[in-house]
């Protein structure tokens, strides 16, 4: 008789890994928020989540790691969502929708994001951290875009990295608007108005 672990077994053990790095990732959150990012050891992320320090090196490279984790996922998130506009949609329409995705995510659990995303901006280590997947969206996003319009629109491929840059700098001025002013609009609501002023320039270099 086999023993090898069925489908069930293998799904047991995902939510296992995964219900340890959800608690060791809010337990540093809660700990970078007391004592400040730079005051707060491996070690005392470990011990407060009631880990060993070894098991903590298995989920994460490093502190740095638990707080900017969840922008891993948010090139491919536009990404997926750009791909899956219209083609005849306007560009900052479809890109609009492609940066709201995780802006809305931000605003829906906003009690959770708002810290992180503020400990992101206000350290120095993270916020290069952040910089770089922000380079990496771009591209991601530029590639997107190229295919959608096919190389004839544009020989010299000057529009599909411009109006990335374009979006994500909204995406950027928003995120940093949203946490630095606590009476600001929903981050919905500011991406709207920033795209209301970028539309033009899009839309017409799209076409």
């Amino acid at each position: 008789m086999s023993t090898a672990p069925g489908p069930r077994a293998t799904t047991l053990a995902q939510r296992k890994r995964q219900l340890v790095a959800t608690e060791l990732t809010e337990t540093a959150l809660q700990l970078f928020a007391h004592k400040g990012f730079e005051a707060v050891t491996v070690d005392e992320i470990a011990t407060a989540a009631g880990v060993s320090k070894r098991t903590f090196f298995r989920y994460f490279a490093s502190k740095e790691d638990v707080v900017v984790q969840f922008l891993a996922g948010m090139g491919a998130d536009m990404r997926a969502e750009l791909a899956a506009r219209p083609a005849a949609e306007p560009p900052s329409a479809a890109l609009l929708h492609a940066v709201s995705v995780p802006l809305a995510a931000c605003g829906d659990h906003a009690e959770r994001t708002l810290p992180v995303v503020r400990l992101i901006l206000r350290t120095p280590a993270l916020l290069a951290r952040f910089l770089e997947h922000q380079a990496g969206w771009r591209e991601e996003l530029a590639g997107e875009l190229a295919a959608r319009r096919g190389p004839a629109a544009d020989p010299a491929g000057l529009y599909p990295p411009l109006a990335a840059g374009m979006a994500l700098t909204a995406f950027d001025t928003v995120l940093r608007r949203w946490s630095e002013d606590a009476g600001a609009p929903d981050p919905l609501a500011l991406i709207a108005r920033a795209f209301a002023l970028l539309a033009p320039a899009l839309d017409a270099a799209g076409e």
